[in-house]
């Protein structure tokens, strides 16, 4: 894997027609936002994009200029086996691990076209042929937008301006976190002017459009936060059980974890969700607090402020105590007495909630 700048991934860009572009499976903000922005771009310099992916995007992305062309990559698709095969250049947004891509890691690895990585999550994989990659990068998006400064800047508009916004917005969270830099401020702007947007809009669209159900979830994983070490370390949980009884269903999480690390005093905030074939964890932390490693640790990753793992097999009540009893290793908490990770509050939880699942 050789390492690129943003004036050598704009170069490999200009190189190569067709184009693929793909991201991580559940994707987010800044990972549909890289990729609407980027394929706008892209197709205003004459170039043939197509924008595959394991997973559909959300709904509350669905306002995107361009969000229609989002494919959900389907093995039985004619029209999408010619695209892997045509393509000359696969770019890899917002995602630095095979597994991450899903079901397109196979045939984007052994198709014939070079792949670059653009990302800012950190020890990407060594299999890529290029990346212009920085973990220190606030966004993908931030990434992008160099890599389009680079090239043809006055080809922003609001087709290119919104989604990369959106990134930047939905990755920082809404310009609050400690990865934002006066860089990103000026990158902001630039994006702003250039493309003639307004903030205000996007933001509505993106945190203003709520279903009821997720207003329900929200209500029980507020109720379900925990403690621990010391008030530092905050988590709450979510079930299958949970779920069905707010009337949700996942993609209603979005955000939940969030609402953990604001509770006063919470360096680290986790969410538990507990799915048919295993725990996925989601990892928050603000500042010098970082929990990359601590997902790693448990076979996921990410950036240091926001990670992910899925513990297959793991119960739920496994997967608390495996990894809440891990965080004096990787966020430098003092271990508490022996004790498991289940008080007497989440043993009700989880006994209500199995006693639910039964009665379904």
């Amino acid at each position: 894997m050789t390492s690129a700048s943003a004036a050598d991934a704009h170069a490999l860009l200009d190189a190569h027609d067709p184009i693929l572009l793909t991201t991580h499976t559940s994707p987010d903000g800044d990972a549909i936002g890289s990729e609407l922005g980027l394929a706008r771009y892209l197709r205003q310099r004459g170039k043939r994009v197509t924008i595959l992916n394991d997973d559909d995007l959300p709904d509350h992305l669905a306002f995107l200029p361009g969000a229609e062309e989002v494919e959900v990559f389907a093995e039985a698709s004619v029209e999408q086996k010619k695209a892997l095969a045509e393509a000359e250049l696969a770019v890899a947004l917002d995602t630095n691990a095979a597994e991450r891509l899903g079901a397109l890691a196979e045939p984007i690895q052994q198709g014939g076209a070079e792949v670059l990585l653009i990302d800012h999550h950190t020890e990407p994989e060594g299999w890529f042929d290029h990346a212009f990659q920085r973990d220190t990068a606030a966004a993908t998006a931030e990434l992008l937008c160099e890599v389009i400064e680079a090239g043809a800047p006055e080809l922003i508009d609001a087709d290119v301006a919104t989604p990369l916004y959106t990134g930047l917005m939905t990755d920082t969270g809404s310009f609050r976190y400690s990865s934002v830099t006066p860089r990103v401020h000026r990158t902001t702007a630039t994006l702003l002017q250039r493309g003639g947007i307004s903030p205000a809009p996007i933001h509505s669209a993106l945190y203003d459009n709520r279903s009821l159900a997720s207003l329900r979830l929200l209500g029980r994983a507020l109720d379900r936060i925990r403690l621990r070490y010391d008030g530092f370390v905050g988590y709450t949980t979510v079930t299958p059980a949970v779920l069905e009884a707010a009337g949700a269903g996942p993609e209603d999480k979005h955000g939940l974890v969030g609402h953990v690390l604001s509770v006063a005093g919470v360096g680290a905030a986790l969410l538990f969700t507990e799915t048919q074939g295993g725990t996925k964890v989601s990892f928050r932390s603000e500042g010098d607090t970082h929990v990359d490693g601590w997902a790693r640790s448990f076979g996921g990753g990410g950036h240091r402020n926001a990670s992910g793992a899925y513990l297959e097999e793991f119960s739920l009540a496994e997967a608390l105590d495996d990894v809440l009893a891990a965080a004096p290793q990787h966020i430098g908490v003092e271990p508490e007495e022996a004790r498991g990770a289940l008080t007497g509050e989440d043993a009700a939880d989880l006994a209500a909630a199995m006693k639910a699942q039964g009665a379904g």
